[in-house]
């Protein structure tokens, strides 16, 4: 059994996706089963929830015991690990927060796995926080994009607006108002014609920067169910965008130089589900 308190109005299944990694994948069976409890009712819906609610999970030992991460690196000053596919970031954020009082500084979409990093500690958290300002944070993504490329390797620049109310962003070839500039930069790996393992790296990290951008190129990335392509997506049986955080390193200074280069690496690779 897990408990929670409500902070702010929202639905259950956003709740749990945000605050209770083994709750949000065991949803749809804990409501079947009504092992979800509102206020003391039990609920079988996806029902609103208010601030001060109470929220009680009944999950059993094995969803409890369910992996959603594994830890890559820690020292006394950050933590690193690699996000499950299917997890919500804050929500690990929470997690770790709870755990070891890790200190949330950067998000991947909920179901792009790959590597994360937290810091432990004030000082740590803002040279990191800086770091990925200032754009000496390196990132590094594998992706499975269908179609052909037309070039083997480029530097894309475009314009991303926001969609808050939809939760989508759109890209333009041009300035519009409101839209923020992206670069983005990939290089085909494998060529397989219909579809190609892509490594991309952004120079510029906006909300869906990769998946909207590479859709805008003609090259959606598989398993997207936002910007994708839905008869390939059905063809090759994807569900999930098939996108990693592969690699991430820093140039750091002070107290945390001594993590200058060093590169951490996300045990998960872009590939087709078996």
């Amino acid at each position: 059994m897990q408990k929670f308190t409500v902070q702010k109005k929202q639905n259950l299944r956003d709740f749990t996706d945000e605050h209770y990694p083994q709750g949000s994948f065991a949803l749809s069976r804990l409501l079947r089963s009504g092992d979800v409890r509102v206020n003391g009712i039990k609920t079988e819906k996806n029902v609103p929830l208010f601030p001060g609610d109470e929220v009680v999970y009944y999950t059993t030992a094995k969803e409890e015991e369910r992996v959603f991460y594994r830890e890559i690196y820690r020292d006394e000053n950050v933590l690193v690990v690699d996000k499950f596919a299917g997890v919500n970031a804050e929500a690990l954020a929470e997690h770790l927060s709870s755990r070891c009082g890790a200190r949330f500084l950067h998000r991947l979409d909920r179901n792009t796995c790959g590597v994360m990093c937290f810091a432990l500690t004030e000082e740590a958290e803002k040279e990191l926080l800086a770091a990925f300002r200032e754009r000496r944070a390196e990132k590094m993504y594998e992706a499975i994009c269908f179609h052909p490329f037309t070039h083997p390797s480029a530097v894309c620049t475009a314009y991303l607006l926001k969609n808050e109310h939809v939760a989508r962003v759109k890209i333009f070839p041009k300035p519009v108002a409101g839209a923020e500039k992206i670069c983005t930069e990939y290089r085909v790996l494998e060529d397989h014609g219909e579809y190609s393992l892509v490594e991309v790296r952004l120079h510029s990290g906006k909300t869906h920067q990769i998946r909207a951008h590479l859709a805008f190129l003609g090259n959606p990335v598989a398993g997207d169910e936002k910007y994708g392509d839905e008869f390939l997506n059905a063809k090759y049986h994807v569900r999930r965008q098939i996108l990693v955080a592969k690699t991430l390193s820093f140039t750091l200074q002070g107290r945390l130089s001594y993590l200058s280069g060093r590169k951490f690496v996300s045990s998960f690779s872009a590939v087709f589900p078996s």
